[in-house]
């Protein structure tokens, strides 16, 4: 018997989370639905959960191996959170994707910067233009977010259509970029939405969004009152921001200055693509080193802590020849993302030490959100009037207050975190299949999975330190010499005439004169006593059961 289509979506990335966006959704008979992804992003680590790793992305091996399935992927907005992994995950997929020009002029910058055929890119108008991949006819619907060209999806497929929100807040008056326009938004509404899948970030913020406009006068204040250099950090992407900033510097009679490669690379993008007009003329680094402190206005990265960022390289001494000293301010116009506030306190710090004033946005002056706030996800249901709502974009307890509110108003609702494909065929969404879903790591130039051991191992030797042993067994296995230890972060005991090594290379020798001669010819077998004996010693003297890598080598007869 033939199965019935089915419209599903399922998210890979960005459900459950805040970064490395990655939904999907199909139509056709189950098991051979035909495919769109919509954004692939990064996420960025942390030294506790991925220490030494450079990016986090989804795992795509599921959809991988239905490649032959993808019909097209939609990029929404330029944010790294949602194209950051396109060059390195678009070989897997071989997918044609879909951006309007500014996103476009990024994503192939990204797949040029991974040695990817950039020409699978291409450009796209706005709403009422559309794209038709395999059963989609695909819409992009221009909303203001914290980056030109925004823009959610409007897919129609022939179970109904579906309104993907992306990230958006209702600016209507967003300096920089399109404004949100309701009449848009309603027209596309009208013929009524099978389903919403929406933006969960700041659901649990009571007040309606402000409009980047509020900005520029108590920022230009701000400025105006500082006697030293000022120094600003945003995200690289918020050229509405930077614009802001720039604006409100000049207002206060200084010369701007930029550092930091993405920050430049968006600005220049921007005007390249028409999105950006009149940023204020800047001076280079050199020019910059000739003026006086109080005239200068410098824009760097590394608002979220970056550790090679522009701001944690100022506050760990010098950045391009810049030094920050007392009497200079400090300004933060950004929010922290979750998970990131050790590293900006880390950094603040470290400015107030240098007696530079530090200012953040924790009265609401300097930065107002990319994301809408909870009346104005109210209001964007009040215009689509959905059948379903699927919260998507924010960490699970975001997912669940948002299916609430949707419940609360009438509108059918469920909490789909990465991996939960649902149904949206009926009247309620159904979640029919949990997908295993999970990361995957850019460790330095090689891509690997979460499970592959990389990272437990760096993550056991930081909480543990390591201890190398080597051996040498003779042609008659029999032990030449005795053992040879090297710990790496481990202490020596206190007060202790021997170090760790010693005790730990007189418990070898021990051990090797009890072995029998069974056990001297098997590596399997010296290589488990020896780092039991390594482990219990570490134990007893430190505290420490340390990861041990024993290198056993054996001389063989002529």
């Amino acid at each position: 018997m033939a199965k019935k289509n089915r419209l599903i979506y399922m998210a890979l990335g960005g459900a459950g989370e805040i970064g490395m966006n990655t939904y999907l959704y199909g139509y056709g008979p189950e098991g051979r639905e035909r495919f769109i992804l919509v954004d692939i992003g990064v996420t960025f680590p942390d030294m506790d959960s991925a220490p030494g790793v450079d990016l986090i992305m989804a795992d795509i091996a599921w959809l991988a191996e239905r490649r032959d399935r993808i019909d097209a992927i939609f990029i929404t907005h330029a944010h790294e959170d949602h194209v950051g992994a396109l060059g390195l995950l678009h070989g897997a997929l071989q997918a044609p994707v879909y951006a309007r020009p500014f996103t476009a002029a990024i994503a192939r910058l990204k797949l040029e910067e991974r040695g990817q055929d950039s020409s699978v890119v291409t450009e796209v108008g706005p709403f009422p233009v559309v794209t038709e991949v395999g059963p989609f006819k695909v819409s992009y619907l221009p909303i203001s977010h914290s980056i030109p060209e925004s823009a959610g999806l409007v897919i129609d497929t022939p179970a109904g259509r579906v309104v993907h929100t992306g990230d958006f807040k209702l600016d209507q008056s967003p300096l920089v970029g399109e404004a949100f326009d309701p009449a848009l938004w309603q027209e596309v509404a009208r013929p009524g939405v099978k389903a919403l899948v929406c933006d969960s970030t700041n659901v649990f913020s009571p007040n309606a969004g402000r409009s980047e406009a509020t900005l520029i006068e108590p920022i230009t204040a701000l400025i105006a009152s500082a006697d030293g250099m000022v120094v600003a950090t945003t995200f690289a992407s918020n050229v509405a921001r930077l614009k802001t900033l720039a604006e409100a510097g000049r207002a206060a009679g200084r010369s701007i200055l930029v550092l930091g490669r993405a920050m430049q690379k968006m600005i220049a993008v921007s005007q390249q693509t028409g999105v950006l007009a009149d940023f204020p003329a800047t001076v280079t680094p050199d020019e910059a080193g000739d003026l006086p402190r109080g005239d200068l206005m410098v824009l760097v990265t590394g608002s979220q802590g970056e550790r090679r960022a522009g701001s944690a390289q100022l506050a760990n001494g010098k950045y391009n020849g810049l030094v920050l000293q007392s009497g200079d301010m400090f300004l933060f116009s950004s929010k922290t993302i979750p998970g990131n506030e050790v590293s900006v306190t880390r950094i603040a710090n470290r400015f107030s030490e240098l007696g530079v004033d530090v200012v953040d946005d924790q009265m609401g002056h300097f930065h107002v959100s990319g994301h809408a706030n909870r009346p104005d996800l109210e209001r964007m249901h009040t215009l689509m009037q959905p059948q379903i709502l699927i919260p998507m974009h924010g960490e699970h307890r975001h997912l669940r207050e948002h299916a609430r509110l949707g419940e609360a108003r009438g509108i059918a609702s469920v909490v789909a975190p990465n991996g939960a494909m649902v149904d949206l065929s009926g009247n309620r969404p159904k979640i029919v299949e949990q997908i295993e879903t999970g990361r995957t790591y850019l460790d330095g130039n090689v891509m690997i999975g979460a499970m592959d051991g990389i990272v437990r191992d760096r993550i056991r030797m930081a909480l543990n330190g390591h201890v190398a042993v080597g051996i040498v067994i003779d042609e008659d296995d029999e032990p030449l010499g005795g053992a040879w230890v090297e710990t790496h972060g481990l202490p020596d005991p206190a007060g202790a005439d021997h170090t760790l090594a010693d005790l730990m290379e007189e418990g070898i020798e021990y051990q090797l004169s009890r072995a029998t001669n069974k056990m001297l010819m098997s590596d399997e077998a010296l290589e488990e006593v020896i780092r039991r004996a390594v482990r219990k010693i570490g134990l007893e003297i430190v505290g420490k059961k340390p990861e041990v890598r024993v290198m056993i080598s054996r001389l063989v007869g002529a």
